[in-house]
């Protein structure tokens, strides 16, 4: 009897100190998530502003090439130059440093990678608020984008100021 007593308190004390671990790992994963996340903003934002001054110019890409080797040797291949280059869309399509302090507690660098590509700025708000609001996955996202979901909804065949409008106001009652 006293030995299934010592069993059930030792498998219930190690069920809360395993929940404690996974907190803990889960906290760290979002803190580190959001340190790379913002790092790659600044990379972009700085990259852009200071060395192609808001331009494409062949010699920026040339000084993008030489400066990815460069941190590639230090830092490995996350700074290589098509990273560089996301980076840079990055800091362009998200140019407000608040609004990916705000999401970056949501969204990771790679549900990023999937909304930089897309070309409607609405669009891209329609998914951002989506995966903030209900927690998509990664995954889900793109399931959601290769099914055309925005184009489905109403939001799509609205005037674009007053998707704009309902966007908004989605997103400030969090009813996306």
């Amino acid at each position: 009897m006293k030995k299934n007593v010592e069993d059930i308190v030792v498998s219930n004390f190690y069920k809360d100190v395993r929940c404690l671990i996974e907190e803990a790992r889960h906290t760290v994963a979002s803190t580190v998530n959001a340190a790379i996340t913002m790092l790659y903003w600044q990379i972009g934002k700085r990259v852009n502003e200071e060395i192609l001054k808001g331009k494409r110019a062949e010699y920026g890409r040339e000084i993008i090439v030489s400066l990815s080797r460069q941190l590639i040797l230090e830092y490995g291949n996350n700074f290589s130059g098509k990273n560089l280059r996301r980076m840079i869309q990055f800091a362009d399509v998200y140019p407000s440093k608040e609004i990916v302090v705000s999401l970056i507690r949501h969204l990771s660098w790679t549900h990023f990678i999937a909304l930089i590509p897309l070309k409607e700025p609405l669009q891209r708000e329609f998914y951002t608020e989506m995966c903030r609001v209900d927690r998509w996955s990664v995954h889900t996202l793109r399931k959601k984008i290769d099914s055309m979901l925005y184009e489905r909804t109403a939001i799509f065949r609205k005037p674009e100021e007053l998707a704009k409008h309902e966007l908004a106001e989605l997103r400030s009652n969090d009813k996306i």
